[in-house]
């Protein structure tokens, strides 16, 4: 067997040995798990990762390469991931990197070898928590004073959103989109391209002026990173763009939208990340497989003394999975729908196009 170079080093005291890849350095951050069994490239390259070392419960990464056309932002910030076998001889024509090369270049640290199911058990029972992937031969004391004095980073928003503003145009344009960009997907701006809008992406601390100095027929809120009460400044805005125009929120998005009426959140002992979420659209009954990649979860008590009304629900804790205010135009789902245009809930974009319309 050969020698082990990198461990995985848990807050709770519980280390283990595995082989690293990708990057060659320390990464302390918080660790989560993800139950996706395909996406990974997707899950690397979404801003909402920033800084968070993920677990990938599915056992084999790697085993189709990255593809150039595949990322989903343009400066991936992951903290690390943890596999239980990373694949560096891709089967797939479209490939242009393996993981351990793409790892690399992004300077993302991985490590392979370790029991996920174990790791993916600790977490579940325990909770999310701080964990660091170090060189096999530092010391255990130092690796735990590492994980003490280490503070997680806050404000992951400045670190993500885009400085100054961009655009995504379309052909035979329909609808004017402003996107605020708290950590936004490509395949989000792809998908409103898709449906007839010029897309005008602008920073997270973009005020109402700015906004609607585009002239906008919508405003999209999109997914990002990080506790959503370090985001006031776009509760903000929302308070002051809500009623003028539709609103459509994803993720942090949905959470920030819940927070400008005077809704709160709250942290999730361990939270919902993968593709294979159910989730039922309360206004048809309908059944929907989502991805959802969040933390915290809107506490529904809370939503009594707003206009907002449940319109679906997570059917694996029944926690809030989408909201609704119908008089001021504005709807938020806590999932991500965006995978495909043939996706179960691609038709919020269409209930986004049709109160554009009006």
């Amino acid at each position: 067997m050969k020698p082990f170079t990198k461990k995985l080093v848990l807050e709770n005291g519980k280390e283990f040995p595995g082989y690293g890849f990708g990057a060659n350095r320390t990464a302390v951050c918080e660790l989560v798990f993800n139950t996706s069994m395909v996406g990974y490239q997707e899950i690397v390259s979404d801003p909402t990762y920033t800084d968070q070392i993920v677990v990938m419960t599915y056992p084999l990464m790697g085993n189709y390469g990255f593809a150039d056309e595949d990322y989903e932002s343009k400066f991936p910030s992951m903290g690390g991931m943890v596999v239980r076998e990373c694949c560096d001889s891709p089967s797939n024509f479209r490939y242009t990197k393996t993981l351990n090369e793409a790892f690399e270049e992004l300077d993302v640290p991985g490590i392979s070898g370790v029991d996920t199911r174990m790791i993916t058990r600790i977490i579940r029972n325990e909770g999310t928590m701080k964990a660091a992937i170090v060189d096999y031969a530092m010391p255990y004391e130092e690796a735990m004073e590492l994980l003490r004095t280490t503070e997680l980073r806050h404000n992951l928003l400045e670190r993500v959103s885009c400085k100054k503003r961009w655009f995504s145009r379309t052909p035979n344009h329909k609808y004017d989109v402003v996107a605020i960009d708290c950590g936004i997907k490509y395949s989000f701006i792809r998908q409103l391209n898709a449906k007839g809008c010029n897309v005008t992406i602008v920073p997270y601390n973009s005020t109402a002026e700015d906004i609607m100095a585009f002239n906008p027929d919508g405003v999209f809120v999109s997914n990002g990173p990080g506790n959503p009460a370090d985001a006031e400044v776009i509760c903000e805005t929302l308070r002051a763009l809500r009623g003028k125009l539709p609103i459509f929120g994803v993720d942090l998005g949905h959470q920030l939208l819940a927070i400008s009426y005077g809704a709160k959140n709250v942290k999730m002992k361990v939270g919902h990340r993968g593709a294979n979420h159910p989730v039922k659209c309360l206004e048809n009954g309908k059944l929907e497989i989502v991805m959802q990649n969040h933390g915290y979860v809107i506490d529904e008590e809370s939503l009594k003394n707003t206009p907002l009304e449940v319109t679906h629900r997570n059917l694996l804790d029944n926690t809030v999975a989408g909201i609704e205010s119908v008089v001021d135009k504005v709807f938020s789902v806590q999932y991500q729908p965006d995978c495909t245009p043939e996706a179960s809930s691609t038709y919020l974009f269409d209930k986004f196009i049709k109160l554009m319309e009006k």
